[in-house]
């Protein structure tokens, strides 16, 4: 594989985007129903969770799977054992457990991390690109951090956008309700004398009825999974020089196209197990500075073959493990419990 494949999309002037079209259905078929993700809703409302579901001039349409959810949905194939090689494995031991850091809902900036004693390390990777824009150290420990995006809110403030998005939604949105009757194995007469029957109901020993609630969705227009690889946010990642630069963004470049086009989860949660739509095929296409898309023939072999190529170049950083300090975190409370008290004696 030619290490120099994509070059072209690395200069200055190249194209902006690679974008990802999949036309998606419920396991039992088109117009099926399917159960789309609950969210709270603001402090102090008193409805249950509910769906996202918005109305526009051309429709419903529902949020299926957030671009954060799909990030965590991708991001572990690089635990499969075809692509484990591509990146260095990181490991955060908290007591007995271990937590793999592409299963960390923060990344490199996850609290497990930063509480741990490799932090003065990651610590110092987001300082180099904070100050100096090298992103070779950070590529080193966490590579993933810089395709799926990382913000060190709690410290450096370094915020690195994702090269790699994707999101699932759903058009022509008819909601559905449910509701529910559970009946209880016991007879009335065998514990109405032990509890009241609320308490009864509570733990399964009395007949319990079940409100309206959401359930689920037909879509009568399709459900589209989109996700796009940002190039000009990949361009942005430099090094120390201009060939090191370039080893960087390779390196980067392949991991991200293995994450596009790898196959993903599509068994969402209970209830909302997609497939492919019957007879279609996903569109992938490459998007110039002028707007203009221009249909892109990658297999996934293709890009796995590049992005072995590209780290072997770039030289995958070595396998981590670091420990949980739990002693850090009280240091840190009381810190900020200390901050607290004088800022309130101040105030008086």
């Amino acid at each position: 594989m030619n290490v120099n494949q994509f070059d072209t999309w690395l200069e200055f002037n190249g194209p902006v985007a690679v974008t990802l079209q999949e036309e998606l259905e419920p396991v039992h078929g088109k117009g099926e129903v399917f159960f789309p993700p609950t969210f709270a809703l603001p402090e102090g409302a008193k409805s249950a969770p509910s769906y996202v579901i918005d109305s526009t001039s051309n429709g419903n349409v529902a949020l299926i799977d957030t671009v954060g959810s799909q990030a965590n949905r991708m991001e572990p194939i690089f635990k499969d054992s075809d692509y484990a090689e591509l990146v260095p494995k990181g490991v955060v031991k908290i007591g007995d457990r271990e937590v793999h850091i592409l299963d960390a809902g923060h990344r490199a900036a996850d609290a497990i991390v930063r509480f741990s004693d490799k932090w003065d390390e990651l610590r110092s990777a987001f300082l180099a690109i904070r100050d100096t824009r090298d992103a070779k150290p950070l590529a080193k420990i966490a590579p993933t951090s810089l395709v799926f995006g990382v913000w060190d809110s709690r410290d450096t403030q370094v915020k690195l956008p994702r090269l790699v998005g994707a999101t699932i939604r759903a058009y022509g949105v008819e909601k559905l309700t449910r509701s529910a009757q559970f009946f209880s194995a016991t007879e009335k007469e065998e514990t109405h004398e032990l509890a009241s029957q609320d308490f009864l109901s509570q733990v399964g020993l009395d007949d319990a009825p079940a409100g309206r609630s959401e359930g689920g969705v037909i879509s009568r227009e399709g459900i589209r999974r989109r996700a796009v690889l940002n190039l000009v946010a990949l361009r942005a990642l430099t090094s120390s020089n201009d060939e090191e630069t370039k080893k960087v963004q390779r390196y980067i470049l392949g991991l991200a196209l293995v994450a596009l086009l790898a196959p993903s989860s599509r068994f969402l949660r209970e209830g909302c197990l997609l497939v492919p739509a019957e007879g279609t095929t996903a569109d992938l296409r490459l998007v110039d500075r002028a707007g203009k898309r221009e249909p892109l023939s990658l297999a996934e072999q293709e890009a796995a073959a590049f992005a072995k190529a590209a780290a072997k170049e770039f030289g995958v950083g070595e396998a981590w493990v670091a420990t949980f300090n739990p002693e850090s975190v009280k240091e840190a409370a009381a810190k900020k419990a200390e901050k607290k008290a004088q800022s309130k004696k101040a105030g008086k």
